[in-house]
């Protein structure tokens, strides 16, 4: 994986369904506008890539696939995300926060550690960001989350499934990621968490005199 060589920040925030991911996301943009800084708010899988309404149409149970097929088509779409959008905006100098990243496709599509290495493997040419933030809120809690929103309960949403994911996040942390994947508590308030965000995002980029 590459290492950010841009001017522009890329940080990317992670965590099971249910988290907080989008909430955190967009109060961590809305900050960075304050200091004045240039950013964009994102999303993986993306809408309007060339696999976008396959992939839709594959977690809304219309079709099914191959695992590692599916992967592919997370990969493709990450592809033309970064060649797209993040990439150009970061040569811009501007920052790129993105709710979801490879760091998703690798723990929500494996189902034990050897094909964890092969969704790495298959993601290995792709940037590597400068932060990514893992929400930690445990699967019994997203799952109810879920449910309050009344949201219809998608593929990666079944508590077993999230049993899984988080664990490989915890594996993702402890083996593979450690400088990168920064676990943050995300079962306190939207204020609580806020602040913590920020807090590291601010240690991590030198953001005290901005």
């Amino acid at each position: 994986m590459k290492k950010n060589s841009y001017s522009g920040k890329f940080i990317a925030f992670e965590g099971l369904d249910g988290s907080g991911l989008s909430t955190q996301a967009g109060f961590l943009k809305n900050f960075l506008m304050q200091k004045n800084i240039d950013v964009i708010l994102t999303k993986e899988p993306t809408k309007n890539s060339s696999v976008s309404e396959k992939i839709q149409e594959i977690l809304t149970h219309k079709k099914e696939i191959d695992p590692f097929e599916f992967q592919k088509l997370f990969a493709r779409d990450r592809e033309e995300h970064l060649k797209n959008l993040i990439i150009p905006a970061l040569k811009q100098g501007r920052w790129v926060i993105s709710d979801r990243y490879f760091f998703s496709s690798f723990a929500f599509g494996a189902r034990n550690e050897e094909e964890l290495k092969k969704i790495i493997d298959l993601n290995k040419n792709f940037l590597m960001p400068d932060l990514a933030i893992f929400l930690k809120v445990a699967p019994e809690v997203c799952v109810e989350r879920i449910k309050k929103r009344g949201e219809e309960v998608k593929l990666f949403e079944k508590l077993e499934k999230l049993r899984q994911v988080f664990q490989n996040y915890q594996i993702l942390k402890e083996r593979y990621f450690s400088d990168i994947l920064v676990e943050v508590n995300g079962e306190g308030t939207i204020e609580e968490i806020q602040r913590e965000v920020m807090g590291l995002v601010v240690s991590k980029f030198n953001l005290y005199h901005i």
